[in-house]
């Protein structure tokens, strides 16, 4: 069998070990401790953005970000559809209801024209939403000059939710820095990992000195443990913190792979007028392409995107498709939903491609030669 490529593994630099290395030397194997608070203070130097709490994982960040807004039983959020249920999820922690809106054609994020008429048609069934989660899909940024001055316009608060985007650019700033609150994800397969983790972010001080104590069980300050709120264990460990700060030394080059990787398939695959792929709308958008993806608008059964994941999956090369819309899972089948067809029509037609930073030219070559079979 051919040699395994993944869809996007871990790449890890080697200096990962320094820093894990001090973590066992001085025995900091905690929850807390120098490379912790290391890893916050270098985030938000890269991000030029002031608060940081790192967290075991990006999902955990969103769920303290709606703590932190207050979201109950009851209260409704508004939140994109086309997306990964752990955008979504934390919504139902709370007792809360996820409003779900569907997407723009040109960013395939949050439409802001379906944006606006959802929070109308809530405000007149006297159900305003609480708060807004904007997603970054795929590293590609949303339509924020619109999206954020609607949420402006109606007092909403906005968490970003750049799990997908690091390292990604709107108008020159870093995407997770816009909203109120934003949410990284340091999982394995993304641009840099901690091998689980993730980050909330915030220009409010207060906001991230609450989240550290609800993530470290809610500990109050006394000479014993004393508990006033409900709390969770949700902090990053030292030691994976010291692989954050070892892979966020080689982000930017990260970036500049993925991007690279992406123009080597547009450029292997031009000639096919069939395959299109998700582009920056204008110059205001900077993508670090965390996956390469495409639409497949092939004229019958011979050739879909699901006829080239096949053959793909045949020559041991890990493909997936697009998320399936939160609007059409069993689970959240029954919550309001505010859709236009797009997200459905990406789910049925679109792909991600293999696209880790640690691919070679042969590999991509590999898997562009696949797609031609499948063409043909």
């Amino acid at each position: 069998m051919n040699t395994k490529i993944y869809l996007s593994s871990p790449h890890m630099s080697g200096d990962e070990q320094k820093y894990i290395r001090e973590a066992f030397d001085q025995n900091w194997i905690a929850p807390l401790g120098p490379n912790v608070d290391g890893f916050e203070k270098e985030i938000g130097q890269f991000l030029a953005i002031s608060n940081v709490a790192a967290l075991n994982s990006g999902t955990s960040a969103i769920h303290l970000a709606l703590i932190i807004l207050n979201i109950q039983p009851g209260d409704e959020v508004l939140v994109s559809s086309f997306t990964f249920s752990a955008t979504v999820n934390p919504i139902v922690y709370q007792g809360a209801t996820p409003v779900l809106i569907d997407s723009e054609p040109n960013s395939w994020n949050m439409d802001p024209v379906l944006l606006e008429e959802a929070i109308n048609d809530r405000i007149r069934k006297n159900k305003k939403p609480k708060a807004l989660i904007i997603v970054h899909l795929y590293g590609m940024p949303a339509n924020l000059d619109l999206l954020l001055s609607i949420a402006n316009k109606y007092e909403i608060p906005v968490i970003e939710d750049a799990a997908e985007a690091l390292g990604s650019k709107y108008k020159g700033k870093y995407c997770g820095t816009f909203g109120l609150m934003g949410i990284l994800s340091f999982n394995g397969n993304k641009i840099i990992t901690t091998s689980g983790g993730g980050a909330l972010l915030s220009e409010n001080s207060g906001y991230i000195e609450l989240a550290r104590k609800l993530a470290t069980q809610a500990r109050d300050k006394a000479p014993h443990y004393e508990h006033s709120i409900i709390g969770y264990n949700y902090r990053l460990s030292n030691v994976l913190a010291g692989i954050g700060r070892g892979q966020l030394e080689v982000l930017s080059d990260r970036v500049d792979t993925r991007r690279k990787n992406n123009a080597l398939y547009r450029k292997y695959l031009a000639d096919i007028h069939e395959i299109s792929f998700l582009s920056e709308p204008d110059e205001n958008y900077f993508s670090n392409f965390w996956l390469t993806t495409i639409l497949v608008n092939g004229a019958g059964k011979t050739f879909t995107r699901e006829t080239i994941r096949q053959k793909l999956n045949e020559d041991n090369i890990e493909s997936r498709p697009l998320w399936k819309p939160m609007h059409l899972q069993p689970v959240f089948r029954q919550m309001p939903a505010y859709a236009n067809g797009v997200s459905e029509e990406l789910f049925e037609k679109g792909l991600c491609l293999p696209s880790a930073s640690n691919l070679t030219n042969q590999d991509i070559e590999r898997v562009v030669s696949i797609i031609r079979t499948s063409v043909k």
